[in-house]
């Protein structure tokens, strides 16, 4: 098995993947700065797994931080990139955060994967590069739209960087996933999304909400041009989601006949609303969640939802959960904080 750098593993979406991939027997090392994360998520890796991944606190966008990883966890076959600042609403009003923190980090990565012999490299990029789309559901194929906000062009940016270097002939192969809406926890209530501070993403604020912990939820909008004037969005399972960087990651070091660079979309291929979201959960928990409409917020864009045909027939990889189990989960994990679980 291989031996894999998962960069911002101790983030959401990283301690999923960490896991799925010790699952699948990879050995993983971690580097994280915790400036979103929680050094406790190694805890609830290894309760899930057995096995405690290797921890480097660092900031990936410091490039002697990062030689001496490579350094001294020699052997690392394949890097799957999570570093990096992920809230739209933030990165309009701290570009330069967001530029400096998205993109010299993946830049250090690229310059020194040639060096210590890494044959390839998840990123982690977004459906926000499709911009507002003329179409739904969106495939691969679709136009890259003018960025919405600094935190979608920094995932433009970052792809065509990784583009422009294979174009060039670096010795290693990279697959882009654009996620749609990553959502819930694992089922275990070991490990979930763990937000510093207010939450920006819509599901911790909605859990918080239902716990007490928050006054009310709001819905930014509800005079969209869609069925009840909420934003459209393809909420995916996170779990669902770690699981196509593991095959993602196989088809790279496994397969001498993939591509050097290749293009996926991961969703559901169902579009939900925001109040068809919190109607799942209603539902499927029994809890209600106080909300009011507010005004749009800038950035947001109107639907969006994945035809993930490609990644089904190509990657052999397929959404699986319900959203009303991704709900429940995600309230195991809000009341395993309250330490009611």
């Amino acid at each position: 098995m291989a031996k894999i750098l998962v960069t911002g593993g101790t983030g959401y979406i990283g301690s999923h993947t960490t896991v799925e991939l010790q699952k699948a027997g990879h050995e993983v090392v971690i580097i994280d700065n915790l400036s979103n994360s929680n050094i406790h998520v190694l805890d609830g890796i290894e309760r899930i797994s057995g096995v405690r991944p290797e921890f480097v606190e660092g900031d990936v966008t410091d490039l002697a931080t990062l030689r001496k990883l490579f350094e001294t966890h020699p052997g690392i076959d394949g890097i799957i990139n999570f570093a990096a600042s992920k809230a739209v609403g933030e990165s309009v009003e701290q570009p330069l955060k967001y530029y400096r923190n998205n993109l010299v980090s993946l830049l250090n990565l690229l310059d020194l994967m040639p060096e210590y012999g890494v044959k390839g490299i998840v990123f982690s990029s977004s459906c926000t590069v499709y911009g507002e789309p003329d179409v739904n559901p969106i495939d691969e194929t679709a136009p890259i739209k003018p960025a919405t906000s600094p935190y979608g062009n920094t995932k433009q940016i970052s792809e065509e960087i990784i583009t422009d270097t294979i174009h060039a002939g670096a010795p290693f192969k990279s697959i882009l996933l654009r996620y749609f809406n990553p959502v819930g926890a694992h089922p275990s209530a070991e490990i979930g999304e763990l937000p510093n501070g207010v939450p920006n993403n819509l599901i911790p604020y909605l859990t918080q909400t239902a716990a007490g912990i928050r006054k009310q939820l709001t819905v930014f909008g509800d005079d969209y041009n869609t069925p009840d004037g909420s934003c459209i969005r393809d909420f995916i399972d996170v779990v669902d989601l770690a699981k196509a960087h593991v095959i993602a990651m196989g088809r790279m070091l496994d397969n001498p006949e993939s591509p050097k660079l290749e293009v996926f979309n991961l969703g559901t291929g169902r579009g939900l609303s925001v109040l068809e979201l919190i109607a799942s959960f209603e539902r499927s928990t029994g809890v209600k969640v106080p909300y009011v409409i507010g005004q749009r917020r800038e950035g947001d864009i109107e639907k969006i939802w994945a035809d993930p045909a490609k990644a089904n027939n190509v990657l052999g990889w397929k959404a699986e959960a319900s959203i009303d189990d991704t709900m429940r989960n995600a309230w195991r994990w809000q009341q395993k904080l309250a330490g009611k679980v």
